[in-house]
């Protein structure tokens, strides 16, 4: 009697309450016996929440990139940036401070790029799960917006209309107390999801209008690097024929070494702006070294200040005090680190940094170049003298911004990486193609674990795209 009463109030057919509490039926027993009999269907196994949140952060990388390809500069921007450039005073202290100050700006706005890209993928996967949840269950709610939907248009006799409804509203309410709570609760979780969605939605929407304007600016501050790099260049004291002499020596030399130590070996007796450069930093380190303790500490003082000399000759103080004080010398995620697996066989001899194409490379300590070119399977390689018989070593860039014999300051861009990984031996078995920089600190010509000189905030391993 219950159930054509209320079939009555919601004008519908007679509905049965089954596992859910608002289902509408329109079987009979039989069917739905000979239903239960067969056996549920496999459930789907859980998505793996890394290899998902890594597909996202590839999906996003590449909108990221093509979203690249569609910004430039306006005639105004460029004009003002070419007068900003002639303003200058133009020597060779101004110009490379200018540069280390672009290079920092040009890091920073590459690490929020980092950043946006991974919240842009957490946002994207929280989004298809909830999508995900919706599908799922779109069985379910489409009958509790069905039911929702009847009752709006027919909702249950009042019981204090006519005494005929009376009979009719107990019956309805009798039913509904146990329908209605199941339905709230659906309808709630419903609510909580569409909303949980559309605020995603709206901050996928703002992070990717702030990295479009990041992106600009980073867009801006390289092309900034570009006209003060060419300025630099014309300040260079060596003419073009001498560097392209020394070209193709190193190249050669690089062809017959079989080590890095034999390289640095041959560079340091047979390139003369090398020899030179490597004597003149011996002897003003030997200075040092007869500094009085106020002096030295004076010195310290100053080079930690971030405003060392910028017409020294050899670093500002010894190697071996900069722990935890260097900055990587690029924006990026930390895939490989120094003792791992380097896919060989073998423990890897120095760490692997990710990097979205075209990142600057800056120097992590002063330094002198001791080579700058193409080395065997390291690809295009920079080796920089840091003093105390330490040498860094940086490999996988796509070009090269600097020459050997070139003493240059921590923070000075000396490279840049290319739109994809570059083969090579430092870099088996990653399974990315992200342009990759491979770091290698060497002492005595020995490869150390460089994580002691990187700042704490540098030291972390990200997601290991292998």
């Amino acid at each position: 009697m219950i159930l054509p009463a209320l079939a009555a109030g919601f004008g519908v057919a007679v509905i049965l309450v089954s596992t859910s509490p608002f289902s509408v039926r329109a079987q009979d027993a039989a069917p739905e016996a000979a239903q239960s009999s067969n056996p549920p269907p496999a459930e789907a196994p859980p998505p793996d929440p890394a290899a998902e949140l890594a597909a996202k952060r590839d999906q996003t990388r590449a909108e990221l990139e093509t979203l690249s390809k569609t910004i430039s500069l306006s005639s105004d921007k460029v004009s003002e940036l070419q007068q900003s450039i002639a303003n200058l005073e133009k020597s060779t202290q101004s110009i490379r401070q200018a540069l280390i100050d672009s290079a920092a700006r040009r890091k920073g706005l590459e690490k929020q790029i980092l950043e946006s890209e991974k919240k842009l993928a957490d946002l994207g996967v929280k989004q298809d799960g909830i999508r995900r949840s919706l599908h799922e269950r779109r069985g379910l709610l489409a009958e509790v917006l069905a039911a929702l939907q009847r009752m709006g248009r027919n909702p249950p006799p009042a019981l204090l209309v006519t005494p005929d409804d009376a009979l009719a509203s107990v019956r309805s309410a009798i039913l509904l107390g146990a329908v209605v709570p199941g339905i709230r609760k659906e309808t709630d979780k419903l609510a909580a999801d569409l909303a949980s969605l559309a605020a995603l939605q709206t901050a996928s929407a703002a992070e990717k209008t702030q990295l479009t304007a990041t992106m600009t600016d980073s867009i801006e501050e390289e092309r900034r690097m570009d006209l003060l790099l060419a300025e630099n260049d014309k300040l260079s004291r060596s003419n073009a024929a001498e560097l392209e002499a020394e070209r193709k020596r190193s190249q050669e030399l690089a062809g017959k070494a079989t080590s890095l130590e034999g390289l640095v070996a041959s560079m340091e007796s047979e390139i003369a702006s090398v020899r030179e450069a490597a004597a003149a930093a011996r002897q003003a380190e030997e200075s040092r070294k007869l500094l009085t303790d106020e002096q030295r500490a004076q010195a310290k003082a100053l080079a930690e200040s971030g405003v060392p000399d910028k017409n020294r000759i050899a670093p500002a103080y010894p190697f071996a005090e900069l722990t935890a004080k260097l900055e990587l010398p690029v924006a990026g995620d930390i895939l490989r680190q120094f003792g791992d697996a380097d896919g060989t066989g073998h423990e890897a001899m120095g760490m692997t940094v990710a990097t979205n194409p075209e990142t600057v490379v800056t120097a992590p300590a002063d330094g002198l170049v001791v080579f700058a070119g193409a080395f065997r399977s390291y690809g295009q390689m920079i080796i920089l003298d840091a003093g105390d018989g330490y040498h860094l070593v940086l490999s996988g860039m796509d070009a090269i911004n600097t020459r050997q014999g070139k003493f240059v300051f921590s923070g000075e861009p000396l490279a840049v990486m290319g739109a994809k990984r570059v083969a090579s031996a430092t870099a088996l078995a990653l399974e990315t193609d992200r342009p990759t920089l491979y770091i290698e600190f060497r002492k005595d010509g020995k490869p150390v674990d460089s994580r002691p000189w990187w700042t704490a905030k540098d030291t972390g391993k990200a997601r290991n795209d292998s």
